[in-house]
């Protein structure tokens, strides 16, 4: 059994990604399966079987490492580590991340496409609401993505290919809806897209850690988060939804992609500054 899953390293990726895959399914649907027989609250019931889900991968994940590439610190190898680099690599992206956000509406509002309201709800409850839940989605999303996937990816191809895998397939995985939905929100596919580059991009600048990565996606959820959960802001319909976003949405809009578009050269220009060093 054990000569068989270190012969699976040697398996391209994507027979590596579907054993992965499957593996993880096998552990998670006998468990997931009495959740959704007896949860009758919709919400309740994907929270606890997506914290089941991504516990499993995360214990999937050592395993894999052990067995699989006989690297019993996989994790650090993905570059989870409990350090101080890594911790000031979280609050330097979490600052870029939220500071940009207020950059876009900033820059909507000296324009006079929004105006700032006074928040309906208890503001600070909202904001630390917003950092636990980007840090949340943020940690989820880069281990998945800037993590296990990218790792897999790099061992069989260029660093080129893997990245525009890495990003078009984390753009994709936002799809998993019903179709009218899919097609309603596909305005945003360019800015997860781009969003997946500067994510890479990130984690090279700093040396393949994922701090910044898991900041910087927490700060930019974390700041739209407060400006939308707190009502901060209301369109005033001086430019089409497209323009500022569909949905109240900012990935949805052509400001969104440009930000994303600035935010993801800036950061590959500082890789390829580190490179030349």
């Amino acid at each position: 059994m054990k000569k068989n899953l270190v012969r699976l390293a040697e398996h391209p990726a994507p027979i590596r990604l579907g054993c992965f895959i499957l593996t993880l399914l096998l552990l998670w649907l006998p468990l997931a399966a009495p959740i959704y027989l007896l949860v009758h609250d919709s919400n309740l019931e994907s929270i606890l079987t997506l914290v089941l889900l991504y516990g499993l991968f995360i214990l999937l994940l050592r395993l894999w490492g052990k067995y699989v590439y006989k690297q019993t610190q996989i994790l650090r190898h993905y570059g989870l580590e409990f350090t101080r680099k890594n911790g000031v690599d979280l609050l330097h992206g979490l600052a870029i991340g939220i500071i940009n956000i207020l950059i876009l509406f900033g820059v909507e509002s000296l324009l006079g496409w929004l105006v700032w309201q006074q928040p309906k709800v208890f503001l600070l409850k909202v904001i630390l609401e917003g950092l636990l839940v980007g840090l949340g989605v943020g940690f989820a999303e880069e281990l998945l993505f800037r993590g296990w996937l990218l790792d897999e990816l790099q061992r069989d191809y260029s660093l080129r290919v893997a990245l525009w895998t890495d990003a078009t397939a984390f753009a994709t995985l936002h799809f998993i809806k019903p179709l009218e939905t899919i097609i309603h929100t596909l305005p945003q596919f360019p800015a997860l897209v781009l969003l997946g580059l500067t994510q890479v991009w990130g984690k090279g600048w700093r040396k393949g850690r994922l701090g910044f990565p898991i900041g910087l996606h927490g700060g930019l959820v974390w700041g739209y988060y407060i400006i939308n959960v707190g009502e901060l802001v209301k369109y005033s319909g001086l430019v089409p939804d497209w323009v500022t976003g569909v949905n109240n949405n900012p990935l949805q809009g052509v400001m969104g992609v440009l930000l994303m578009s600035v935010l993801a050269f800036w950061i590959r220009g500082r890789t390829e500054r580190l490179r030349h060093i």
